[in-house]
């Protein structure tokens, strides 16, 4: 069996590579705009035929969420997603041993999948907005969050046939100063499948697996056409070169000092403001493989030289929302920062007070929302200041739910100031201050004085219960006698 299998496989393998590497050469004008997806089901689970695109047609977005319905009406309601930064179908022609050097394959356990499973899907030309909007239509259809996973805490979840779930596993894409990074790293990758394709065999749960990435691979393309042409050593040269440019950039941008304080995010509904933001800093932070990747959004938010995107941003007289637009955070080529702010009468405190209801992060169609009403609030005439705002060090965010996105990411404010009502030209009204009058250090001063006022006092206490002799002992005089009796 295993014998007869490995030559199918091998032919398999081989075609599914020159027929990417052709629709490569119909398609090498559009080739940057593309990435491939590939779709499969565990050994014995079998999907509707579904007919792959003819020759030089891209998978929009609408086709692709119809090949996925098809997919997950009939098939595994547990999708496991792995979705890589950047790939091109260069990647299977260079790296895939095409023509019958297996060997030099880095994709031994995809063609493995490939090859147990009885209905698999290849699209060979998705474009990559549609590819980055997977995640949210697999959310829609399976009426569940993501969950962000690695193969070692996979093998700690239990999952079950009948719930749904979405796993998702990122997978890097880089390529280095040789060509050999990028097999390696491909290479890896395809390990990291292997691995986590064996956790969910272990666990006897039927399955419906996707591979895709976020953007294609632009760097491969182009290397892949201009090495042809024996221009290797002046490419990897000139590519490095627009490395160090791009970092020297980045370490002066970060390092830039600032002549003055910078002013404030300012949201306009026409001619007047009514939204204004301002932070020290804003970063945020994802979980991954175990460890926090930071990105710092202060640079590309406020000075000078930053010109935030603001579209999406609303406001009136009781609602606000400011959507603050970025690229290319975390690997997401889109990236939403909100806060939603709303503002209503308390008959109690017999005034209006504004709160920030959520703070909400989108990217790549999933939505992680935090709640902040319970700790941000202010008078609706004031603006509301905060020294830090965080979700994880005394936290003033909280997720909004136990299975929201929103689990597997820090958000830190620091020095924060907004206001969302009744703003007056371009300047905060009076804050109010997250800090009450009794600060950790004023508690810790108090308590160091009641201290030291008790012992003073059981010093002066013990002073006064001293009590002196009443006879005194004369030299020249006979012995005072103290009889036992007293």
């Amino acid at each position: 069996m295993a014998t007869a299998g490995t030559p199918q496989l091998r032919r398999i393998s081989a075609c599914l590579a020159v027929f990417l590497g052709l629709l490569n050469i119909l398609n090498t004008g559009n080739c940057d705009e593309q990435v491939p997806l590939i779709m499969w089901t565990s050994e014995g689970i079998s999907l509707p035929s579904q007919s792959p695109p003819t020759a030089g047609h891209i998978v929009g977005q609408q086709q692709l969420a119809s090949y996925l319905e098809k997919a997950l009406n009939v098939g595994p309601k547990n999708v496991v997603l792995f979705l890589q930064d950047k790939m091109s179908i260069e990647d299977f022609t260079m790296y895939g041993g095409a023509f019958g050097n297996k060997q030099d394959s880095v994709f031994p356990n995809l063609e493995g999948a490939l090859m147990s499973s009885s209905s698999p899907l290849v699209l060979p030309a998705v474009s990559w907005p549609a590819s980055n909007a997977v995640i949210g239509q697999l959310q829609d259809q399976l009426e569940t969050s993501p969950l962000y996973m690695d193969p070692e805490t996979l093998s700690q979840l239990r999952l079950n046939a009948s719930s749904p779930a979405l796993l998702v596993f990122r997978l890097p894409y880089g390529i280095g100063a040789d060509l050999l990074s990028a097999k390696d790293i491909l290479s890896g990758n395809d390990e990291m499948i292997g691995q986590v394709l064996s956790t969910m065999k272990t666990q006897s749960v039927p399955y419906t697996a996707i591979y895709t990435a976020l953007q294609p691979s632009r760097e491969a393309a182009s290397l892949s056409i201009e090495s042809g042409v024996g221009g290797g050593r002046s490419l990897l040269q000139a590519r490095g070169g627009y490395r160090e440019r791009e970092r020297e950039r980045e370490r002066q941008r970060k390092i830039k000092e600032k002549a003055g304080i910078y002013g404030p995010v300012e949201f306009k509904e026409g001619e007047e403001t009514c939204i204004l933001l301002w932070a020290e800093g804003l970063s945020v932070s994802i979980l991954r493989s175990g460890r926090w990747e930071d990105h710092d959004l202060t640079p590309s938010t406020f000075g000078e030289g930053a010109s935030p995107k603001l579209h999406g941003s609303t406001c009136d007289k009781t609602k606000a929302r400011l959507v603050l637009n970025y690229e290319n955070v975390l690997g997401h080529l889109s990236f939403k920062l909100i806060f939603a702010m709303s503002q209503r009468h308390y008959k109690v405190s017999a005034r209006r007070w504004f709160t920030l209801d959520a703070v909400e992060l989108e990217y790549d169609g999933t939505k992680a929302t935090f709640n902040g009403s319970r700790h941000v609030y202010a008078p609706a005439e004031y603006s509301y200041r905060c020294g830090s705002v965080t979700n994880f060090r005394w936290p003033v965010l909280v997720p909004h739910s136990s299975k929201d996105p929103a689990n597997q990411w820090r958000v830190s404010f620091e020095d924060f100031q907004i206001q969302g009502f009744n703003v007056t030209g371009s300047d905060f009204s009076y804050a109010s201050d997250c800090a009450g009058f009794f600060s950790p250090g004023i508690w810790m001063g108090l308590m160091t004085s009641l201290l030291m006022v008790l012992v003073l006092t059981y010093g002066l206490h013990m002073i006064m219960q001293l009590r002196t002799m009443d006879r005194f002992d004369d030299p020249k005089g006979p012995a005072i006698s103290v009889p036992q009796t007293e």
